[in-house]
């Protein structure tokens, strides 16, 4: 069996990525479902999905669009039930979806409303999302956390800017070594990717192709069984924290 994209019962592995309408979501989405997994595409807008799942459905690929917005514990508690219900259990959780990279403010100014929007779904989100999920990914003999960072979050070379961002990132990563360590010997690997810098809506037209950055992403939840766990990686490689 290949634990990277079979289930026990050789059923195609199941992977959940947030934020996956557009940008490295929507083809984190793709290269997996290319590699033979079955996808569940979150988004926020359901109409947004569901157009971006079609294209991948037209071409046989097996996704699945739900409306799921990591901000809200219902809206996550009822896509947890849909999985439980469809499929039993969840291989894969790619926590992507991620908002405001504000260059217009510095921390000794910053909005705090706005930080806490970055932190409600950057850090909260991905929180709110494990803690849903475990129950499901224990289920999986080969379970997979990836909790999209950046080297925003890298506290080794944080500098003024993007506070609500940065600081969002920064305790993402942390919260994966929490997660990492707790989980260690349970078979989940847990780890946050830097996708790097991305030409995305988010990231702006100068950053390198999105398939790239999903690549790394997708490096991750594909690891073997003896790869690392509470790590923090671009294009497989460590980074500093």
């Amino acid at each position: 069996m290949n634990p990277q994209t079979s289930s026990p019962d050789k059923s195609p592995a199941v992977a959940l990525v947030t934020g996956a309408n557009r940008g490295i979501g929507l083809e984190v989405a793709r290269q997996l479902a290319q590699a033979g997994m079955t996808v569940i595409l979150g988004s926020r807008d359901p109409a947004k999905g569901e157009a971006a799942a079609a294209s991948m459905m037209q071409a046989g690929l097996e996704v699945l669009p739900q409306p799921l917005d990591v901000t809200v514990p219902d809206s996550v508690q009822r896509v947890a039930q849909v999985v439980e219900q469809r499929f039993g259990h969840l291989d894969v959780l790619i926590n992507n979806a991620g908002i405001l990279y504000d260059t217009w403010q510095q921390a000794s100014s910053a909005d705090l409303a706005v930080v806490q929007e970055a932190w409600d779904t950057n850090t909260l989100g991905p929180w709110r999302m494990a803690q849903a999920f475990l129950p499901l990914l224990k289920r999986s003999p080969h379970g997979r956390i990836v909790n999209v960072s950046s080297g925003a979050g890298a506290l080794s070379s944080m500098g003024a800017g993007t506070p609500a961002y940065s600081t969002s990132k920064a305790a993402l990563n942390a919260f994966t070594r929490l997660l990492a360590a707790e989980l260690k010997g349970t078979g989940i690997l847990v780890n946050s990717v830097c996708p790097g810098w991305v030409a995305t809506d988010m990231g702006g037209s100068g950053g390198r192709p999105v398939a790239d950055g999903a690549a790394s992403v997708v490096w991750a939840a594909t690891l073997p069984d003896d790869g690392p766990t509470g790590g923090f990686f671009r294009d497989g490689k460590p980074l500093d924290w």
